[in-house]
This record gives C-alpha cells, structure tokens and sequence, in this order.
C-alpha cells in the first residue's frame, strides 16, 4: 500500500533583491500541511540561515527519532510493556564535503520508563524491532544507532 505527503514551502528570504548575490538573501521558508500549525524553517547557522528557526538537518533527525518513538511505542503494546515515559536526545553527525555533505550516523538515546521491573529486558530488546520497523530509519542511508536506558518508574 502507498502513502502519499504533501505540504507547501514558501521561500520568505528575498530581501529585495532576491539571488543577486550570496549574502543577499535570507534562507527562511514557511512549511505548511493541511490542518497543521506552520512550521519555520532555515539553513543551519553554519549556512547563513537563522538560528531560531528549524534547519533541515534537524527537521531529519527529528522525524529519525519520531519515528522510533511511535515504532516503539506500537512494540511495547504488542509484547506486554506498558511504558510510562518516554524521551530522547539523539544526535547527528554531518560530513560536509566541498559545497555538499551528507550524514554519517545518528545515535538515538532513548530514554524509557516501564511499569515493572519484569518489563525492563524485553523493554530493551524491543529497540531492534523498533528500529526495524521504522520507515524513516529504513530511508536513510546512513546508520541509525541506539543507546537505550530503561528504569522502572516508581509510584509515588
């Protein structure tokens, strides 16, 4: 079965003069989705783009770790684990070479709360399958890493 996105980008950076020279336009854009708050975008700071605004290369290594999440998520109920908690600080690394680049690896740092301690094994191994049943990570052609911490959360 296809499943099929669409969103509309704006380019908001023309200053006036539009491309006329590389420092003289802005990089910011305007990402929009039926039924969702916009979203705004720009190059990484590296690139002449504005630091408050969402870059491209985050944009990817969010959607890597949504994506786990909801994956695992979907895991944890289909084996038994009822988790509690649920973050994540992964980190992406970029090889820029020359006027272009690509990823090389993201390592993904979940970190998970379970119900009970009998949860917290299967609560690991469930990564893997998590990770294997990912659309964005089966996209990519770099490694998606995983350095999962599981604890049980204690009732109050």
């Amino acid at each position: 079965m296809d499943h099929t996105y669409a969103l509309d980008l704006t380019w908001q950076g023309n200053r006036g003069t539009g491309t006329s020279g590389y420092r003289d336009y802005a990089r910011d854009v305007l990402l929009r989705a039926d039924g969702k708050p916009a979203l705004e975008g720009s190059a990484d700071p590296t690139f002449r783009g504005d630091a408050s605004r969402w870059n491209p290369e985050e944009l990817l290594l969010a959607a890597l770790a949504q994506c786990h999440l909801l994956s695992y998520l979907h895991s944890a109920v289909t084996h038994g684990v009822l988790v509690t908690a649920y973050a994540d600080s992964p980190v992406g690394t970029m090889e820029q070479s020359g006027q272009g680049g690509r990823f090389t690896s993201v390592v993904l740092r979940p970190r998970v709360s379970v119900a009970s301690e009998d949860q917290v094994g299967t609560a690991m191994r469930i990564h893997h399958e998590a990770s294997e049943n990912c659309f964005i990570a089966a996209s990519v052609n770099f490694p998606v890493t995983h350095e999962p911490v599981v604890s049980v959360e204690r009732p109050l």
